[in-house]
């Protein structure tokens, strides 16, 4: 079955934008968009697999190759906790 939805230019470029960041074609991602919601009413929703995640996270990074990488030492447990440990 093949299904016509027209999106404003705004959607467009975000769905497209989330396809790209899961490294799939817009139309797989709306498939995938669509069988969600159908399905999260009958079932709790599914986790990603440890694969998936990674490449999502992959993905998300490539977007932002001129982020500096921390040093281990930037942040440490008593900078986030300070006297509640």
């Amino acid at each position: 079955m093949t299904i016509k939805v027209e999106l404003n230019p705004e959607m467009e470029a975000r769905l497209t934008a989330e396809a790209r960041a899961f490294g799939i074609e817009l139309e797989e991602y709306a498939r995938r968009l669509l069988q969600q919601a159908i399905g999260s009413a009958q079932q709790p929703r599914s986790r990603a697999s440890q694969d998936e995640f990674r490449s999502f996270l992959d993905a998300l990074a490539s977007k932002a190759p001129d982020v500096p990488q921390l040093r281990a030492d930037t942040f440490t447990r008593e900078m986030i906790y300070g006297e509640h440990d």
